[in-house]
Parts: C-alpha cells; sequence; structure tokens
C-alpha cells in the first residue's frame, strides 16, 4: 500500500552526491518509508543539518523537503572529506488517503523523522460477527 500512498517524485532517491539542476547543484537525501496500520513514517538521513535549516510543506498533494547542508569548522586539518555543502530537495507525492492536517515533523540525531496519518475510513477496521444460537 506504500506504493499507492506516498510516491517520490524524484527516481533517483539513492543518489548521494550533488545532482545538477537549472538553479544550482541539490542533495537528495536518503530516505525510508514504513507503513504501519494507522500513519506512513518518513524517516530522512541528514546528517550535520540543523532543524532550522529544514524547510518542510505539504503543498498541492505535494510532501516538500528543501533545506541546507552548512559549512562545518574542522578543528584540525582534513585529510579526507566526503561532506558535502549545498542545498538539498526531495518531493514526494501524497496519496489523499493520507490526513494532511495532522502531518508531524521531528528532527532528531540527524534524522527528520515525518508521521503521515491515514484518514479514519482508509484504516483497517475489525467486523464483529455476532452469533445466533
Amino acid at each position: 500500500m506504500t506504493e499507492n500512498t506516498l510516491a517520490t517524485v524524484n527516481p533517483n532517491g539513492a543518489n548521494a552526491r550533488a545532482e545538477e539542476t537549472r538553479s544550482g547543484a541539490f542533495f537528495t537525501p536518503r530516505v525510508d518509508i514504513i507503513e504501519t496500520e494507522d500513519a506512513l513514517w518518513l524517516y530522512a538521513d541528514m546528517p550535520g543539518v540543523h532543524a532550522g535549516d529544514i524547510d518542510l510543506r505539504y503543498e498541492k498533494g505535494e510532501l516538500i523537503l528543501r533545506g541546507k547542508v552548512q559549512p562545518g569548522s574542522p578543528k584540525g586539518h582534513v585529510v579526507f572529506g566526503e561532506f558535502e555543502v549545498g542545498d538539498f530537495y526531495r518531493v514526494f507525492q501524497v496519496h489523499e488517503t493520507i490526513d494532511a492536517s495532522k502531518i508531524e515533523a521531528e528532527h532528531k540525531n540527524g534524522v527528520l523523522t515525518v508521521r503521515l496519518p491515514k484518514q479514519e475510513a482508509v484504516k483497517p477496521k475489525q467486523v464483529a460477527i455476532k452469533a445466533q444460537a
């Protein structure tokens, strides 16, 4: 059901290096999406990103994730470095079964966690069976 509920607009989600676009280079954060009975959980890996540098919006059926990776201040001479500085951007199409008014997000330990709750009508419901003697 995840494929029908939340789809990435950028099929190159596994791209760890900056991707050139018309307006410059953007990083594509790596994301895991987990489905539970009552919600979808999106986990975006964002090492070194501060919560204030993240912009998460829901607009016109899309969840838009963008922000900036700020330069770090190394305490010594960098011998080898793979962390890059720049903007990141990712867009997901959100299916109408998600209750967009209740989307929540938290940034902790370099991971952005987004809860996308399902609408009440979509959740599985146990149906009671009446037995007659």
